[in-house]
Protein backbone atom coordinates (compact mmCIF):
# COMPACT_ATOMS: atom_id res chain seq x y z
CA UNK A 1 0.00 0.00 0.00
CA UNK A 2 1.31 3.44 -0.95
CA UNK A 3 -0.11 6.41 0.96
CA UNK A 4 0.88 10.07 0.65
CA UNK A 5 -0.60 13.24 2.16
CA UNK A 6 -0.26 16.79 0.84
CA UNK A 7 -0.84 20.06 2.67
CA UNK A 8 -3.49 22.25 1.02
CA UNK A 9 -2.63 25.70 -0.40
CA UNK A 10 -3.00 28.46 2.20
CA UNK A 11 -6.27 29.67 0.67
CA UNK A 12 -7.85 26.26 1.41
CA UNK A 13 -6.55 25.68 4.92
CA UNK A 14 -9.76 26.93 6.54
CA UNK A 15 -11.82 24.30 4.70
CA UNK A 16 -9.53 21.37 3.82
CA UNK A 17 -7.18 19.51 6.17
CA UNK A 18 -5.18 17.79 3.44
CA UNK A 19 -5.22 16.08 0.06
CA UNK A 20 -4.12 12.45 -0.06
CA UNK A 21 -3.32 9.67 -2.49
CA UNK A 22 -3.53 5.93 -1.91
CA UNK A 23 -2.49 3.12 -4.24
CA UNK A 24 -2.98 -0.59 -3.66
CA UNK A 25 -3.15 -3.78 -5.65
CA UNK A 26 -5.01 -6.79 -4.27
CA UNK A 27 -4.43 -9.04 -7.28
CA UNK A 28 -7.25 -11.07 -8.78
CA UNK A 29 -8.82 -11.96 -5.44
CA UNK A 30 -11.47 -9.66 -3.99
CA UNK A 31 -10.31 -8.00 -0.78
CA UNK A 32 -12.00 -5.84 1.83
CA UNK A 33 -10.92 -2.60 3.43
CA UNK A 34 -12.10 -1.49 6.83
CA UNK A 35 -12.71 2.26 7.00
CA UNK A 36 -12.33 3.50 10.56
CA UNK A 37 -14.08 6.59 11.93
CA UNK A 38 -12.30 9.92 12.30
CA UNK A 39 -13.33 13.55 12.65
CA UNK A 40 -13.20 14.48 8.96
CA UNK A 41 -15.41 14.18 5.90
CA UNK A 42 -13.64 12.83 2.82
CA UNK A 43 -14.43 13.49 -0.83
CA UNK A 44 -13.25 10.36 -2.63
CA UNK A 45 -12.24 9.98 -6.27
CA UNK A 46 -11.17 6.45 -7.14
CA UNK A 47 -9.76 4.62 -10.15
CA UNK A 48 -10.30 0.88 -10.37
CA UNK A 49 -13.07 -1.02 -8.56
CA UNK A 50 -14.70 -0.14 -5.27
CA UNK A 51 -17.88 -1.61 -3.79
CA UNK A 52 -19.94 -1.43 -0.63
CA UNK A 53 -22.85 -3.40 0.75
CA UNK A 54 -26.16 -1.62 0.20
CA UNK A 55 -28.97 -1.42 2.75
CA UNK A 56 -30.60 -4.49 1.17
CA UNK A 57 -27.42 -6.56 1.49
CA UNK A 58 -26.35 -6.39 -2.17
CA UNK A 59 -22.78 -5.52 -3.14
CA UNK A 60 -22.91 -2.49 -5.41
CA UNK A 61 -20.21 -0.40 -7.13
CA UNK A 62 -19.70 3.06 -5.70
CA UNK A 63 -19.79 6.10 -7.98
CA UNK A 64 -16.74 8.32 -8.20
CA UNK A 65 -16.63 10.72 -6.52
CA UNK A 66 -18.56 10.07 -3.31
CA UNK A 67 -18.42 11.55 0.19
CA UNK A 68 -17.32 9.50 3.16
CA UNK A 69 -19.01 11.38 5.98
CA UNK A 70 -18.46 11.02 9.71
CA UNK A 71 -18.83 7.42 10.85
CA UNK A 72 -20.16 6.01 14.11
CA UNK A 73 -18.58 2.61 13.45
CA UNK A 74 -16.26 1.00 10.89
CA UNK A 75 -17.58 0.08 7.48
CA UNK A 76 -16.21 -2.31 4.88
CA UNK A 77 -15.43 -1.47 1.27
CA UNK A 78 -14.43 -4.08 -1.28
CA UNK A 79 -12.06 -4.01 -4.23
CA UNK A 80 -10.35 -6.24 -6.75
CA UNK A 81 -7.09 -5.77 -8.61
CA UNK A 82 -5.86 -2.14 -8.91
CA UNK A 83 -7.26 0.67 -6.79
CA UNK A 84 -6.01 4.25 -6.66
CA UNK A 85 -7.68 6.97 -4.60
CA UNK A 86 -7.43 10.74 -4.49
CA UNK A 87 -9.01 12.01 -1.29
CA UNK A 88 -9.89 15.50 -0.10
CA UNK A 89 -10.02 15.51 3.71
CA UNK A 90 -12.42 18.30 4.71
CA UNK A 91 -13.52 19.69 8.02
CA UNK A 92 -17.06 18.37 8.54
CA UNK A 93 -18.46 21.88 9.12
CA UNK A 94 -17.17 23.09 5.72
CA UNK A 95 -17.52 20.18 3.26
CA UNK A 96 -21.17 20.69 2.33
CA UNK A 97 -20.86 24.47 2.01
CA UNK A 98 -17.78 23.96 -0.15
CA UNK A 99 -19.80 21.80 -2.55
CA UNK A 100 -23.02 23.79 -2.22
CA UNK A 101 -24.91 20.74 -0.92
CA UNK A 102 -27.36 20.26 1.96
CA UNK A 103 -25.70 18.60 4.94
CA UNK A 104 -26.18 14.89 5.55
CA UNK A 105 -25.24 12.32 8.19
CA UNK A 106 -24.76 9.29 5.94
CA UNK A 107 -21.43 7.50 6.17
CA UNK A 108 -21.27 6.96 2.40
CA UNK A 109 -22.93 9.98 0.81
CA UNK A 110 -23.72 9.58 -2.90
CA UNK A 111 -24.46 12.91 -4.57
CA UNK A 112 -24.99 14.61 -7.91
CA UNK A 113 -22.70 17.57 -8.53
CA UNK A 114 -20.69 19.19 -11.37
CA UNK A 115 -17.51 17.93 -9.65
CA UNK A 116 -18.11 14.56 -11.37
CA UNK A 117 -16.82 16.21 -14.55
CA UNK A 118 -13.33 15.90 -13.08
CA UNK A 119 -13.43 12.10 -13.14
CA UNK A 120 -12.43 11.52 -16.82
CA UNK A 121 -9.73 14.21 -16.57
CA UNK A 122 -8.25 12.66 -13.44
CA UNK A 123 -8.57 9.16 -14.87
CA UNK A 124 -6.44 10.23 -17.83
CA UNK A 125 -3.66 11.54 -15.59
CA UNK A 126 -3.78 8.52 -13.27
CA UNK A 127 -3.57 6.06 -16.18
CA UNK A 128 -0.54 8.01 -17.43
CA UNK A 129 1.09 7.59 -14.01
CA UNK A 130 0.96 11.34 -13.34
CA UNK A 131 -0.61 11.51 -9.89
CA UNK A 132 0.75 14.98 -9.10
CA UNK A 133 -0.84 16.44 -12.22
CA UNK A 134 -4.16 14.88 -11.18
CA UNK A 135 -3.79 16.42 -7.73
CA UNK A 136 -3.11 19.82 -9.26
CA UNK A 137 -6.44 19.59 -11.12
CA UNK A 138 -8.28 18.78 -7.89
CA UNK A 139 -6.53 21.56 -5.95
CA UNK A 140 -7.41 24.15 -8.58
CA UNK A 141 -11.03 23.03 -8.58
CA UNK A 142 -11.31 23.60 -4.84
CA UNK A 143 -9.43 26.90 -4.97
CA UNK A 144 -12.05 28.09 -7.45
CA UNK A 145 -14.89 26.67 -5.35
CA UNK A 146 -13.52 28.28 -2.18
CA UNK A 147 -13.40 31.70 -3.88
CA UNK A 148 -17.16 31.56 -4.46
CA UNK A 149 -18.26 30.94 -0.88
CA UNK A 150 -18.03 32.75 2.45
CA UNK A 151 -16.95 30.51 5.30
CA UNK A 152 -18.87 31.12 8.51
CA UNK A 153 -16.33 32.73 10.85
CA UNK A 154 -18.20 31.44 13.91
CA UNK A 155 -17.86 27.83 12.76
CA UNK A 156 -14.23 28.36 11.79
CA UNK A 157 -13.41 29.71 15.26
CA UNK A 158 -15.32 26.87 16.89
CA UNK A 159 -13.51 24.29 14.77
CA UNK A 160 -10.08 25.73 15.55
CA UNK A 161 -10.85 25.67 19.29
CA UNK A 162 -12.10 22.07 19.12
CA UNK A 163 -9.02 20.93 17.20
CA UNK A 164 -6.57 22.65 19.53
CA UNK A 165 -8.23 20.93 22.47
CA UNK A 166 -8.40 17.57 20.63
CA UNK A 167 -12.13 17.44 21.28
CA UNK A 168 -11.82 17.85 25.06
CA UNK A 169 -13.39 21.33 25.26
CA UNK A 170 -16.95 21.54 26.66
CA UNK A 171 -19.57 22.94 24.29
CA UNK A 172 -19.93 26.06 26.47
CA UNK A 173 -16.23 26.85 26.03
CA UNK A 174 -16.37 26.14 22.29
CA UNK A 175 -19.24 28.64 22.04
CA UNK A 176 -17.24 31.20 24.01
CA UNK A 177 -14.24 30.73 21.69
CA UNK A 178 -16.57 31.29 18.72
CA UNK A 179 -18.14 34.37 20.36
CA UNK A 180 -21.58 32.79 20.15
CA UNK A 181 -24.27 31.45 22.41
CA UNK A 182 -24.42 27.67 22.79
CA UNK A 183 -27.83 27.59 21.14
CA UNK A 184 -26.70 29.57 18.09
CA UNK A 185 -23.51 27.57 17.71
CA UNK A 186 -25.25 24.22 17.98
CA UNK A 187 -27.91 25.22 15.44
CA UNK A 188 -25.44 26.48 12.85
CA UNK A 189 -22.94 23.69 13.45
CA UNK A 190 -25.53 20.98 12.93
CA UNK A 191 -26.96 22.74 9.88
CA UNK A 192 -23.54 22.93 8.24
CA UNK A 193 -22.22 19.47 9.13
CA UNK A 194 -25.23 17.33 9.99
CA UNK A 195 -23.69 16.67 13.42
CA UNK A 196 -23.53 18.34 16.82
CA UNK A 197 -20.43 19.84 18.42
CA UNK A 198 -20.51 16.99 20.92
CA UNK A 199 -20.62 14.38 18.10
CA UNK A 200 -17.56 15.80 16.39
CA UNK A 201 -15.67 16.36 19.66
CA UNK A 202 -16.16 12.71 20.60
CA UNK A 203 -14.76 11.63 17.23
CA UNK A 204 -11.77 13.95 17.68
CA UNK A 205 -10.98 12.29 21.00
CA UNK A 206 -11.39 8.81 19.56
CA UNK A 207 -9.12 9.74 16.66
CA UNK A 208 -6.39 10.86 19.07
CA UNK A 209 -6.56 7.56 20.98
CA UNK A 210 -6.64 5.54 17.76
CA UNK A 211 -3.62 7.32 16.30
CA UNK A 212 -1.66 7.09 19.54
CA UNK A 213 -2.28 3.34 19.82
CA UNK A 214 -1.24 2.94 16.19
CA UNK A 215 2.04 4.81 16.73
CA UNK A 216 2.71 3.35 20.17
CA UNK A 217 0.67 0.22 20.90
CA UNK A 218 2.12 0.07 24.41
CA UNK A 219 0.62 3.44 25.40
CA UNK A 220 -0.86 3.65 28.88
CA UNK A 221 -4.66 3.77 28.53
CA UNK A 222 -5.24 5.35 31.91
CA UNK A 223 -2.85 8.15 30.99
CA UNK A 224 -4.54 8.67 27.63
CA UNK A 225 -7.94 8.80 29.34
CA UNK A 226 -6.72 11.53 31.69
CA UNK A 227 -5.01 13.48 28.89
CA UNK A 228 -8.04 13.43 26.60
CA UNK A 229 -10.72 14.25 29.13
CA UNK A 230 -12.39 10.87 29.53
CA UNK A 231 -13.90 10.15 32.93
CA UNK A 232 -11.58 7.17 33.39
CA UNK A 233 -10.02 4.27 31.48
CA UNK A 234 -13.34 2.41 31.39
CA UNK A 235 -14.98 5.42 29.71
CA UNK A 236 -12.21 5.54 27.11
CA UNK A 237 -12.54 1.81 26.43
CA UNK A 238 -16.32 2.05 26.04
CA UNK A 239 -16.09 4.96 23.58
CA UNK A 240 -13.24 3.32 21.67
CA UNK A 241 -15.21 0.10 21.23
CA UNK A 242 -18.27 2.11 20.19
CA UNK A 243 -16.41 3.68 17.26
CA UNK A 244 -13.94 0.95 16.33
CA UNK A 245 -15.88 -2.21 17.13
CA UNK A 246 -12.97 -3.52 19.17
CA UNK A 247 -11.38 -2.92 22.57
CA UNK A 248 -8.31 -0.63 22.68
CA UNK A 249 -6.05 -3.49 23.81
CA UNK A 250 -7.16 -5.65 20.86
CA UNK A 251 -6.63 -2.72 18.47
CA UNK A 252 -3.12 -2.20 19.90
CA UNK A 253 -2.24 -5.87 19.37
CA UNK A 254 -3.44 -5.67 15.78
CA UNK A 255 -1.48 -2.44 15.27
CA UNK A 256 1.75 -4.20 16.27
CA UNK A 257 1.20 -6.79 13.55
CA UNK A 258 0.10 -4.33 10.85
CA UNK A 259 3.03 -1.99 11.44
CA UNK A 260 5.34 -4.74 10.27
CA UNK A 261 3.97 -4.30 6.73
CA UNK A 262 2.35 -0.84 6.64
CA UNK A 263 3.69 2.67 6.98
CA UNK A 264 4.06 4.19 10.45
CA UNK A 265 1.42 6.85 9.71
CA UNK A 266 -2.13 5.70 10.35
CA UNK A 267 -4.25 5.16 7.22
CA UNK A 268 -8.02 5.12 7.74
CA UNK A 269 -8.42 2.65 4.85
CA UNK A 270 -6.94 -0.55 6.36
CA UNK A 271 -6.73 -3.71 4.26
CA UNK A 272 -7.92 -6.93 5.89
Amino acid sequence: MQHQEFEPPSVLQDTINCFWYNKMNSGEMQSSFQVLPDSYAEIIFYFGSLYNISHNGVMEPLPSPFIMGLLNQPILLYTKSRLEIIGIRCFPWTVFDLLGLPSGKEGVHIFEHPIVQLQPILDKWIKAGKMHEALDVVKQYFIDARSRIAINSMLFKAGVAMQKANGTMPVSQVAAAAHATMRTLERKFKRSSGHTVKDVSALMRFEQVRNQLWRNPDSNLAGLALELGYTDQAHLSKEFKRYSGTAPAAFARKAKKRKQVLLNDFVAFVQD
